[in-house]
C-alpha cells in the first residue's frame, strides 16, 4: 500500500482485490492509519453510484479518525457506467443480487480481520443503496457495529429476481448493534418506514438508535458534492457516527 495525498497525510491507502462471491476478483480501495495498530475494521459500502470518488474520500476519513477501512466494488462484474446517468446507475442497483453482494461484502469483512494492524472488530457503514446493503450485511454475517443512512428499499414487500426476500423480514438476525440516520423529507426511506424498521429491530430484541433530522433534510445529506447536503445534519451524524462506532469497536 502506498500513502495518500497531501489532503490525508499520515494514511496508508491503495487499490486492493478480493475474492467475492463466486471466487470472482472483485476490486476494492482501503485505507489505514501509519503504524502496527490494532485498529478496528470498518467496511465502507457505497452508493448506488458505485465506488466513486466520494466513497474513497469517505474511507480516508475513516482512516484519518484510526480504523482500517476497506470499500469493495460491488459493481466489479459490471461494465463502466457514468455515474451521472440516472437509468444506468438504477440498472446497476437494481440489478446487483443479494447474494453477490453479500458474498463481496464478506470477503471486505474477512480481509479486515485478515489485515495484521486490525483487531479483528469490524462495523459496516453504508449511504442510500449502501444503507440497504448494510442492514443485508448485519442480517446475515457476524459483525460489531452498523450504521444504516437513509438505506433505502429495506421495508418493502416486492420482491425481484435480484432481492428475493425483503431485507426488513431478515432483520431477526442482525448481529450487532444499529446506528440509523435519516431524514424527514426522504421517500425512500419515508418516516414510516424508518418507524417500521426501528420497530422491527427492537421487537426482534436488537440495539439500536435512530436519529431523524427533520425536513428539509431528506435523501443524501451526507453527500457533500451533492444539491442533497446538509451540513448541520451532516457535521451532527459524523458526530453520532464516531460515538457509535468508538463505543462498539474501540
Amino acid at each position: 500500500m502506498t500513502q495518500s495525498g497531501s489532503r490525508w497525510q499520515g494514511l496508508i491507502a491503495d487499490e486492493v482485490t478480493l475474492i467475492g462471491h463466486g471466487g470472482d476478483t472483485v476490486e476494492g480501495y482501503m485505507a489505514k492509519p501509519q503504524g502496527a495498530g490494532p485498529f478496528p475494521g470498518i467496511v465502507v459500502i457505497h452508493e448506488a453510484f458505485g465506488l466513486v470518488q466520494h466513497t474513497r474520500e469517505l474511507v480516508h476519513r475513516f482512516a484519518a479518525a484510526g480504523y482500517v477501512a476497506i470499500a469493495p466494488n460491488l459493481y466489479s462484474r459490471m461494465a463502466p457506467f457514468d455515474p451521472t446517468e440516472m437509468p444506468a446507475v438504477m440498472t446497476a442497483m437494481n440489478g446487483l443480487p443479494d447474494t453477490v453482494a453479500l458474498g463481496d461484502l464478506n470477503a471486505a469483512v474477512a480481509r479486515l480481520r485478515e489485515t495484521p494492524e486490525c483487531s479483528g472488530k469490524v462495523g459496516a457503514i453504508g449511504h442510500c443503496s449502501g444503507g440497504r446493503h448494510t442492514m443485508l450485511l448485519a442480517s446475515n454475517a457476524k459483525i460489531e457495529a452498523a450504521v444504516d443512512c437513509y438505506g433505502g428499499g429495506v421495508v418493502t414487500t416486492d420482491t425481484t429476481e435480484a432481492r428475493p426476500k425483503p431485507v426488513i423480514d431478515m432483520v431477526a438476525g442482525v448481529s450487532c448493534p444499529v446506528l440509523g440516520l435519516f431524514g424527514e423529507a426522504d421517500r425512500n426511506p419515508s418516516p414510516e418506514q424508518v418507524a417500521t424498521l426501528e420497530a422491527a429491530l427492537r421487537s426482534n430484541g436488537k440495539s439500536v438508535e435512530v436519529q431523524s433530522y427533520p425536513a428539509p433534510v431528506g435523501h443524501g445529506f451526507f453527500a457533500d458534492y451533492r444539491p442533497s447536503y446538509s451540513q448541520e445534519a451532516a457535521v451532527d451524524g459524523w458526530r453520532r457516527i464516531f460515538e457509535f462506532f468508538g463505543k462498539h469497536l474501540q
